[in-house]
């Protein structure tokens, strides 16, 4: 499947500032589940854009605006073909006792620990321990949790905010995908699974921000996606952007600037088909 993606994150000030310094991560990765055609960023100050690959290799392009300036505009343009192979639900790939080898291993040792907005502390465990129990493969055990986490949180927009802890949102019982994928992700890693945050897009009708979901380590067989917040695998409707231990790793746009504190916001995501 082929998508054109448009993402445009437009900042107003009330009075000039300057000395902004910018990082975007972008640019949808390129793997064996998907491959980016084409992509072009453009900022507004126009300014000069450097860019290098992070520990997760994910693409980050970062800018530098010294001069005062009252807006600032992101836009991005890309074109995405998916070519997901989703994991059946069903599917029992490898037993539970290969967790050792997951935890020998350099790949998931991140994905294994706590982060700033996860914490797979002992009452997680014994949380995840009850979810799981009966459970002897990893990816049933995964299941189980994204169900687990599906059905206990409600999606509530604006009933979070991007440094809302996973701790806080089991205490709510509500929040936006990325809550989701925090607290699914603090579940798998308490019992050893390793698992790790995704951004990116889900091409559905009125789509206006990013996504996110999880994916979880299976061994012989690599990541795979689950999706907390829509109880599904990812398929070829998903775009990844970038990966890492929680949404701290990730951010679509991150910076920082001198200047007054008011300001405002706004995010523009069109997400369309290619024709054929």
């Amino acid at each position: 499947m082929q998508w054109n993606i448009l993402h445009r994150t437009h900042y107003a000030y009330e009075m000039a500032v300057r000395d902004s310094f910018n990082e975007v991560r972008l640019k949808p990765v390129t793997n064996e589940h998907q491959r980016t055609e084409n992509f072009l960023l453009k900022i507004q100050p126009a300014c000069k854009l450097r860019h290098y690959e992070d520990l997760y290799h994910n693409w980050v392009h970062h800018f530098d605006i010294p001069e005062p300036h009252t807006s600032l505009t992101i836009e991005s343009q890309c074109q995405v073909t998916t070519l997901f192979q989703a994991l059946p639900l069903d599917a029992m790939p490898a037993d539970l006792a290969r967790l050792e080898e997951c935890a020998r291993s350099e790949r998931c040792f991140d994905f294994l620990q706590a982060s700033e907005y996860v914490d797979p502390d002992p009452e997680v465990w014994r949380l995840a321990v009850d979810i799981t129990h009966g459970c002897t493969d990893i990816w049933q055990a995964s299941v189980a949790i994204m169900r687990y986490v599906h059905a206990q949180l409600t999606y509530t927009p604006l009933s979070t905010h991007v440094h809302t802890h996973m701790r806080e949102v089991l205490q709510q019982r509500q929040g936006v995908c990325q809550d989701f994928a925090h607290v699914m992700l603090g579940l798998c890693r308490s019992i050893r699974i390793p698992a790790l945050y995704v951004s990116g897009y889900l091409a559905v009708e009125n789509a206006s921000a990013t996504h996110a979901w999880v994916e979880v380590f299976i061994p012989d067989i690599g990541w795979r996606a689950l999706d907390p917040t829509h109880n599904r695998t990812a398929d070829e409707s998903y775009i990844k952007l970038a990966v890492g231990r929680d949404y701290s790793d990730v951010q679509p746009v991150r910076g920082r600037y001198r200047g007054n504190t008011k300001w405002s916001m706004q995010v523009e995501v069109q997400i369309e088909p290619v024709k054929s």
